[in-house]
């Protein structure tokens, strides 16, 4: 059978003037079949007609009653499911290839009998009305800072009409990140559009018991700060965050790209990482500059100065020397104990003002429930009183490596009198002197399955410290073989020049 095109350059040729037999040899057929073309006036895709007729009888004609039952019972019934009761209920009339052909004749009930699916309404989108922020992992890209590796989140701010975008890295989905996002996304951006949209992120929604979903009081102060008006979806309803949830996919897919081209998914450090990302997206809006130019007329301007993302809380040092925050503890040097602090929370760390200096920084904790207690802070209190070590809330958390829990262990197991006073003064060792040589001494005993007490630990320490620096000779240099060299090199200019 001919091609539309091959009828057509038969058509052609004729109307330049050549003959049915010329025509005919230029478009590759008989003259019979250009004659039946000629006359028919047809191109070959207009003469063929859809067959109404089998080819074949149906393989599932018996049991499509019972088929049809189940999917008006139930039409979220997938057709593998089926077939699969079909096999069961009679095992010598179905085979395992026949699965395509019972799952498009169910395809074909659906069009004409299935329920009415919901249909995605299409918007316009105008210049500067709305702009969208959502987090994404980015865990399942496998990106390391220095061969370590670096689980993180992107809060990302998308203009809905141009769809230009801003990052920024973050750990957690916590109206700090968020602020901090939208701050980064509308200073980048330029402007503030009227709305901005979220999904039901907790740290912008509260749900309660009657179905509201009222914003929260920080989410609320952001907005006003920045003239936003605040709008969220319904729960389930991910399409209507559709912007920014494509955006992510569309960004994973350049940095997974990127990556691969980079060769190496290790990136040095994470002011390095966040340069990669910063430079990756504004590529990407270079491609976006005609939209971009008529949403950036309609932003209005941004407020005088940013507002900071921070919380404050006035918390005071507990009797354990540590303070409670947000749900984690944290543990402080015990000459704070007792004394008010404001505790200034960032997304990433908690900043402790005693009046009004800065006394110290400390990471913050992610999730809740979570404890952070550095052995430095009160090791002097346990150690004149290490009888309380054995039933100490945050004992775990003193050990700074697993070789001073493996050694506490092997001490209760040998001396279990005295196992809590050893593992005390081996911290208070490990905090006063240099902890790299306190965990080797200690890793080396075990290994030569010796009793880790303070005392051997304490030898092997100051043994490294009094060992004698190795007294290094001044090497001897034999210059006889460069003056070798040189000689050579003088005779070749000689006898260049003399020639």
């Amino acid at each position: 059978m001919k091609t539309d095109s091959e009828v057509g350059r038969m058509k052609r040729e004729r109307l330049k003037g050549k003959t049915q037999e010329q025509a005919a040899a230029r478009a590759g057929m008989r003259v019979r079949t250009a004659r039946n073309y000629e006359r028919a006036g047809t191109l070959p895709s207009q003469r063929t007609q859809p067959r109404t007729h089998r080819t074949r009888p149906n393989p599932f004609a018996d049991d499509w009653a019972w088929v049809c039952a189940q999917l008006d019972r139930d039409p979220a019934l997938q057709a593998k499911t089926l077939f699969a009761e079909l096999i069961q209920r009679t095992p010598d009339r179905y085979q395992s290839g026949q699965l395509r052909t019972l799952q498009r004749h169910i395809a074909t009930w659906r069009a004409h009998h299935g329920p009415a699916k919901e249909v995605i309404c299409a918007q316009i989108h105008q210049p500067g009305a709305c702009a969208q922020s959502d987090f994404t992992t980015m865990d399942d890209l496998a990106i390391t800072l220095a061969s370590v590796p670096f689980p993180h989140l992107l809060s990302q701010l998308v203009l809905t009409s141009s769809k230009v975008a801003a990052v920024h890295i973050c750990f957690s989905e916590r109206v700090e990140s968020l602020a901090e996002g939208l701050d980064a996304g509308l200073w980048q951006s330029g402007g503030v559009p009227h709305q901005h949209r979220t999904d039901n992120l907790s740290a912008a929604v509260v749900q309660i018991d009657r179905g509201e979903r009222p914003y929260t009081e920080r989410y609320l102060a952001r907005m006003h700060h920045d003239d936003l008006a605040p709008a969220t979806n319904q729960p389930g309803e991910a399409h209507a965050h559709g912007d920014v949830e494509h955006a992510h996919h569309r960004l994973k897919v350049a940095v997974d790209q990127a990556l691969r081209l980079h060769g190496s998914r290790d990136v040095p450090d994470r002011a390095a990482s966040a340069r990669f990302l910063q430079d990756l997206v504004r590529r990407r809006t270079l491609t976006r500059q005609v939209r971009w130019a008529e949403e950036r007329d309609q932003l209005r301007p941004l407020p005088t100065r940013p507002l900071d993302p921070t919380q404050d809380l006035r918390i005071t040092v507990s009797r354990f020397a540590t303070i409670r925050v947000l749900r984690t503890l944290s543990s402080v040097p015990a000459r704070l104990l007792g004394q008010p602090l404001l505790v200034r929370v960032r997304a990433e760390t908690l900043d402790l003002y005693l009046g009004a200096s800065c006394r110290m920084t400390i990471p913050r904790l992610r999730g809740q429930g979570q404890h952070r207690i550095d052995e430095h802070h009160s090791i002097d209190s346990l150690v004149r009183k290490p009888g309380a070590f054995a039933q100490y809330r945050s004992r775990d958390e003193r050990f700074p490596a697993l070789v001073f829990r493996q050694a506490y262990d092997q001490l209760v197991a040998q001396l279990p009198r005295r196992a809590d006073t050893h593992s005390v003064r081996i911290l208070h060792l490990a905090a006063t002197t240099a902890e790299s040589e306190v965990e080797a001494a200690l890793r080396l005993l075990l290994e030569t399955n010796q009793l880790p007490s303070v005392d051997a630990v304490r030898d092997l320490v100051r043994g490294q410290a009094d060992r004698p620096l190795p007294i290094v000779a001044a090497p001897v240099l034999d210059w006889s073989s460069y003056d070798q060299v040189l000689s050579a090199g003088r005779a070749a200019c000689a006898t260049v020049s003399r020639t």
